[in-house]
């Protein structure tokens, strides 16, 4: 799905010069921040798919109402494109800015943010955290394991007695994505037996090719979650292309993405945690810059969850 404001590649983005702006007071100008005094900051993200470009958006609006700073944005290809974001991390250090905020794909990151934060640059995670890792200034993301109880307390109050259920998991060993299964199953409880936790690595075709497994080899299954939300779009066509009528199978996302929404608000599915993609670029990019203005900034910030449903759905567009 395209859309007019999205970083097709990293490259591009990278490489493109800015296009330089009407002459005011307030305008940062074409010639980079050194002549003009503006704060240069990098802002990468994991791919192109609607969270994430609902994020960038946020920073875009940021970066245009605020003169004194300039932002250069970094997209990778995939959930699991560690080497793009490694790359995007050393350029963005060979063009000196003062600060990267980032939606990190996984710990194998961790040395290129080493190298940053050795030249001096200021990190700040988004989205997903590096457990363990120090040079980070501050966490801006969604509280994963409770949103995962989030989901599992819904479920275990609409599940039937001796019901069964699939996870679609995410990308196996992101942190993130491995809190949202842990936080459900903690409150899941006996409530269901899980048949299978297949890794799609939040990759839509990969969650169709899932789902259709689940289902071939257990054809009564009563419910699916997804750790994210493109596989869980994937889950939605198998249930369709296995001959299930609509809702028949309780489907909880994680993500409430756009083709989630339309989903839920035609019955296709139950529910969704709902995360703050804008919430979460504005409040990560404002605090890269303030900790490369060397302020203090909070350790983490919890950007919140709610879970969606068909009685408040229309809440979110």
């Amino acid at each position: 799905m395209q859309r007019g404001s999205r970083i097709i590649t990293m490259v591009a983005a990278l490489t493109l010069p800015l296009a330089p702006a009407a002459c005011s007071s307030g305008d940062k100008g074409g010639s980079g921040s050194a002549a003009t005094g503006t704060l240069k900051v990098g802002f990468i993200t994991k791919f192109p798919v609607d969270f994430y470009d609902t994020m960038v958006d946020a920073v875009k609006k940021y970066d245009g109402e605020h003169a004194d700073v300039e932002v250069l944005f970094g997209q990778g290809k995939s959930g699991t494109d560690d080497e793009g974001e490694i790359n995007t991390i050393e350029d963005m250090i060979a063009k000196n800015v003062k600060a990267i905020a980032i939606t990190p794909t996984s710990p194998a990151v961790q040395p290129a943010l080493d190298k940053a934060v050795h030249a001096g640059i200021k990190v700040v995670l988004v989205d997903n955290d590096i457990p363990g890792w120090s040079g980070k200034s501050s966490v801006v993301a969604t509280d994963n394991l409770a949103g995962g109880k989030l989901a599992g307390t819904w479920l275990a109050g609409h599940l039937p007695a001796g019901a069964s259920i699939g996870i679609l998991q995410g990308r196996v060993g992101n942190p993130s994505l491995d809190d949202r299964v842990k936080g459900l199953k903690e409150t899941l409880g006996d409530k269901a037996t899980v048949v299978g936790e297949p890794a799609t690595d939040c990759d839509q075709t990969k969650g169709l090719n899932a789902a259709q497994d689940l289902l071939t080899a257990h054809p009564n299954l009563t419910a699916i979650y997804g750790a994210c939300g493109p596989p869980i779009v994937g889950a939605l066509q198998a249930i369709k292309g296995a001959g299930k009528a609509p809702g028949s199978i309780i489907v909880v996302g994680f993500d409430a993405s756009p083709g989630e929404l339309k989903a839920i608000k035609a019955g296709d599915q139950a529910g969704s945690v709902a995360q703050f993609p804008a919430k979460m670029g504005s409040l990560g990019v404002e605090t890269a810059v303030a900790a490369a203005r060397g302020q203090s900034v909070q350790a983490t910030f919890d950007t919140g969850t709610e879970m969606v449903t068909k009685d408040n759905v229309a809440r979110f567009g």
